[in-house]
């Protein structure tokens, strides 16, 4: 497994870390909203309750999803850091130049 050099890094290393810091200030935004649901008073009706638990999951589910997604990132930012970036990790061929500009986080060629 060779190093990409028909890559430039220092681009992907910057559209990775420029989504990392607005996946950041998403998950930050959600967390706020989850810590905050239920304090603005007391709830009168069960339908108030149930929207509430609506939303929460829903939040929930973002969350968990942003999270995965600040992962994937940082795992990208590492393969680069190696040496490793723009690699498939199942084939070892390298990954098209065009998947990683649509998904710069992709670890493999797809179909694989």
């Amino acid at each position: 497994m060779n190093a990409r050099n028909d890559l430039n890094l220092t681009s992907f290393e910057a559209i990775l870390l420029s989504e990392k810091t607005k996946i950041d200030k998403n998950i930050e935004l959600i967390k706020v909203e989850l810590n905050s649901i239920g304090i603005d008073g007391e709830l009168d009706e069960i339908i108030d309750m149930a929207e509430i638990e609506i939303e929460n999951s829903t939040d929930h589910t973002l969350l968990e999803k942003l999270e995965a997604e600040v992962e994937e990132i940082n795992a990208a930012l590492n393969r680069i850091a190696l040496g490793t970036y723009g690699i498939c990790e199942k084939t070892g061929k390298p990954i098209p130049v065009e998947r990683l500009r649509v998904y710069p986080s992709a670890r493999t060629v797809v179909n694989v």
